[in-house]
């Protein structure tokens, strides 16, 4: 099974403590490419989505997805590559796209590693950075696909209390584990759609251990109108940027992500995920002819923004409470109440709302859709929530 790693992935491995029977096991993980991404970084939301399968018809704002599909220049640009689908690259995609995300994010083209999504390279900076002798810190709550890869690895797991309506408390990260292998900031978060300032998150790349890693997840970047961590790269080997083109691209079945980091950095990554060379070239071209539409994300923004704040207001008026703070296409609401109860009375409803965390076992994600999503979210709240 170990085969399956090469021998700078084994030798890494080693050197950070793993047995010969833990080799196997991350060689496993390894060779399960992209289904361990979906296995261990995300079960609750896949079985959310094989819910929302047999909804036909239903409103599905339950798992953070854009509520349309890619911009038309992108929906061409796929149409275009699948023409020459029978050739693996034949126009330099994976070329033309790193050249486009260089010229938007102001980097050097060998700073940036193409991937089939995030789920992947998550995984995959998790093996490279986390061990039984190096663990992980996080926020909590926050996106569990961390969380159950360093599970797998036996690797410590440490959590720090995120505050309602505040970014991740940094300090209290560093606290949790002064000596971790890798710091994972998700920001916007995934719940709760705050943002963690670029200041707090240079104070922790400044402050954590020199042999750590720090993950900056920005997902969900383009439905906020924070500033990036991107500049904080500049001359550092010890900080990764993820990005996603799921969310306000609305790819999230074309599948594309990106990895900011150094040259040595993405090749560490790259030992444990040789899923990033199977990309789609429809994915790549449709990623290229998005990337650089501002005055569309900048309209798509708004749309979301409008339709959350609505909702936000109404629910507020109703007595619902709704966390502050959020900067993206979702926020959080307290039901008072087991949220798993509300969950299912709003998918009778043909609504299926996102799912709530342990540590807060009364709340729920909601994404934010359409107009029409957002207007249907409230007639099915107002029909089946009561106080």
């Amino acid at each position: 099974m170990t085969k399956m790693l090469d021998k700078d992935a084994r030798d890494d491995l080693i050197a950070r403590g793993y047995s010969r029977r833990q080799l196997g096991e991350v060689a496993a993980l390894v060779g399960a490419g992209v289904a361990a991404s979906s296995l261990l970084g995300n079960s609750a939301a896949f079985a959310q989505q094989q819910a929302a399968r047999g909804m036909k018809g239903g409103v599905r704002i339950g798992a953070n997805e854009c509520w349309t599909g890619p911009f038309p220049s992108g929906v061409a640009a796929i149409a275009s590559a699948a023409s020459v689908g029978n050739w693996y690259d034949p126009d330099n995609y994976r070329g033309d796209l790193t050249s486009t995300v260089a010229k938007v994010e102001g980097i050097p083209e060998a700073n940036i590693m193409l991937w089939p999504g995030s789920g992947g390279p998550l995984v995959s900076i998790v093996a490279a950075y986390c061990s039984p002798t190096k663990g992980l810190v996080t926020a909590d709550p926050t996106f569990e696909s961390a969380w159950r890869t360093a599970d797998y690895l036996k690797a410590p797991i440490a959590k720090a209390p995120q505050a309602i309506g505040k970014g991740h408390d940094v300090k209290a990260m560093l606290a949790a584990n002064p000596d971790a292998g890798l710091y994972y900031i998700c920001s916007p978060n995934n719940p709760t759609g705050t943002v963690t300032s670029i200041a707090d998150i240079k104070w922790l790349l400044d402050n954590k251990p020199a042999d750590a890693m720090l993950l900056v997840d920005e997902a969900y970047l383009h439905f906020s109108e924070a500033p990036s961590a991107v500049p904080l790269m500049a001359g550092r080997k010890d900080i990764i940027v993820m990005r996603t083109f799921s969310k306000l691209f609305g790819m999230a079945g074309v599948r594309l992500g990106l990895t900011f980091a150094d040259p040595e950095v993405q090749k560490r990554i790259m030992l444990f995920g040789p899923a990033a060379g199977g990309l789609s070239i429809t994915a790549m071209a449709c990623g290229n002819a998005v990337y650089t539409e501002a005055a569309l994300i900048k309209a798509r923004r708004a749309e979301m923004v409008a339709n959350r704040d609505e909702t936000i207001a109404w629910l507020t008026k109703k007595g619902i409470e709704v966390q502050p703070g959020s900067q993206a296409n979702m926020f959080m609401v307290n039901w008072k109440k087991p949220a798993k109860d509300v969950q299912a009375a709003l998918l009778a409803e043909k609504v299926q709302i996102g799912r709530s965390w342990a540590i807060w076992p009364n709340v729920s994600r909601v994404t934010v859709g359409s107009t029409s999503d957002m207007a249907a979210f409230r007639a099915a709240v107002d029909k089946v929530y009561k106080a």
